[in-house]
Formats: C-alpha cells, structure tokens, sequence
C-alpha cells in the first residue's frame, strides 16, 4: 500500500508571526523535516510513495535528494500550485483516487482543514508546521516517518492505531464547510488578514475540542471547561458582557480578556443555527461573511478524518521486533 506527503509551504508564516511572537516554520526546515521522515518511513519498509508537488518543490526537491533504494515506486501529484489551499484541496481530492492508505501532512489546524475538505475518509499523520497546531501532532520526523512506513506495509496489523476524530459540519445557503477543532462567530463584516486577532468582536463558538495548554479557540475553551479528544462531547460558548472575563492567549504570545457569558458541554449530533450580519471563522481563520437575514448551521459529530496514534503504531513494532535485523 502506499503512503502520501503533503507539505504546505504557506504554513506557519502568516500575521500572527507579526501581531504575536509565534515561531517561524521556514521551507528549509520543513525540507529537513521530509528528509527525516522518509529515512524513517524506508527503514520501515515503505515501498510506494505519493506526494503533492507543492508550489515551492519542497517536496520534490527532498525526494530528490534522498537516497531512496529503487524499489522504491514514486507518484507526483500536480496542483494548480496557486500557493493556496486550493492546492491542497485538489491534492485530496486526487489523493483519494489512488490506494494511498495513510498521508503524512506538514502544515497547520488550517491545513490539514483543507486537505480534509477534498478527502474526507483520508488517514492522516499530521505534524505540526503551522500557527495553530492543535489538531497536528508535536513529533519528531524520523519517527513519525517510521509509523508512516509501518502503517502502509502493514496495513492489516496497524489500522487498528487509527482513530477517527470529531469534525464540524457547516451549512451556509446550502454551501458546505467543515471546521476540524473550532467554528467562531464574530461581529466582523469582512475577511480581511483571517486570523481571529481581536477578541471584542467574537460572538459564539463551537469546539470540538477544549485543550487548557493549547493555544487560540481550543484554549479559551479549555480553561473553562476542558474537552479531550476521546470524548463524544463538544463545548458551546457565548461571549460577550454580562458574565466574567476570562484572560488566555489567543493567538502565541499575547494575552487576551474575553468577556464570557456562558459555556455548556453539547452532545454529538447537537447542532445550532446562527443568524448573520456576522463572520465565521474556521479552525482560525475566517472564511465566511453572512449578510442581515442569512443562516447558517453548525453541526458536531463523529466522522471526521482518522488520524494514526504514532505512540501505539511504535509500540507495536517494539512488541514485534520490526526493527530487529
């Protein structure tokens, strides 16, 4: 079976790196970072590889100057290399024609967003290059490129470390959107830079998760009522004055106050309806603008992407002595 790369060279350099002191992920780093993982991922007997021609060849070029064994089969996938998440997009949507079984993305929460929104049922090994890195996973390369290459050669024996995670569904004028971590309304009546930067125009959010050491939504969240990843629940917040104000960090490096006038823990299935003039942002970014009169709905649930625990795909391979020569 075959295993995917995406790299997003955008990730990890937007606004926040001026408005805040959130570190730089630069292409050279994340070149480093592919070439780590597919020493990784060939040592553990990956034999097929997939990968997205990222607008600035990061990919490409650390592909090429590997020293890859030549068994080793190697599949370009063209993008409109737009420098967009158009890119990634129809990088999905191209992935999910092939038998790639597991695909390791380098980039952000807004990142892996994208590549879900053109392959939804996609396996996925997210590491973490972007801003806000809560659905991505802190991991070092080598490593993560060793689970990569187990997941694929041994399909059979390893789906079982896959889980499938939380997603919100968003419905706008019959237009479809997903969020994979946080839906946020605000005042704004535009796009603008995208990032949620100023926390006097949030209105309501829906959270599939509530992490109190994160950063941005999930934080906001989390220290008021944390939600784990493992739970079939999502948290539901109102802001605004009339309650107490709670101080977290919204974007890395700069402390906020937000009014906050409630929060309650919702089920799965739950959904909710929210009337415009207002904004949506997804996963951090705003992406809609609703106009006096126009609906939206948010709905939580359970089918999302599945995401490889690489802790228990190495544990596995320990317990099998995949690595004993």
């Amino acid at each position: 079976m075959a295993a995917g790369l995406v790299v997003n060279p955008a990730s990890g350099k937007d606004i926040r790196r001026l408005t805040g002191k959130a570190s730089v992920f630069d292409n050279r780093e994340k070149f480093a970072i592919v070439k780590r993982a597919l020493a990784g991922a060939v040592s553990a007997g990956l034999r097929q590889l997939v990968y997205m021609d990222d607008a600035h060849g990061i990919a490409h070029t650390a592909i090429t100057e590997s020293k890859l064994p030549r068994h080793l089969s190697v599949v370009r996938i063209p993008t409109p290399k737009t420098s967009s998440a158009i890119d990634t997009v129809a990088a999905a949507e191209a992935f999910a024609q092939t038998d790639c079984r597991v695909v390791m993305t380098l980039g952000g929460d807004g990142t892996n967003r994208a590549f879900v929104k053109g392959w939804r049922q996609a396996n996925l090994l997210p590491l973490s290059t972007g801003t806000n890195n809560v659905f991505p996973v802190l991991a070092e390369a080598t490593i993560a490129g060793m689970a990569l290459g187990l997941v694929s050669s041994a399909w059979a024996q390893t789906q079982r470390f896959i889980d499938r995670k939380k997603i919100i569904d968003v419905e706008i004028d019959g237009e479809a959107d997903i969020a994979l971590i946080d839906a946020v309304v605000t005042s704004d009546q535009f796009i603008g830079a995208r990032a949620l930067l100023d926390p006097s125009t949030l209105r309501s959010a829906l959270l599939c998760r509530a992490d109190p050491s994160g950063v941005g939504m999930t934080s906001l969240g989390g220290l008021l009522t944390p939600v784990t990843d493992e739970e079939d629940v999502g948290l539901w917040i109102d802001f605004g004055k009339g309650g107490r104000s709670l101080v977290a960090p919204m974007i890395p490096g700069q402390m906020s106050e937000i009014p906050i006038r409630r929060q309650q823990k919702v089920t799965l299935g739950r959904s909710f309806t929210v009337a415009g003039p207002c904004a949506l942002a997804l996963d951090g970014e705003r992406e809609h603008v609703l106009s006096e009169g126009a609906r939206m709905t948010l709905s939580l649930s359970r089918t999302g992407p599945g995401v490889v625990d690489i802790q228990r795909v190495m544990a596995w391979a320990a317990k099998h002595k995949m690595f004993l020569k």
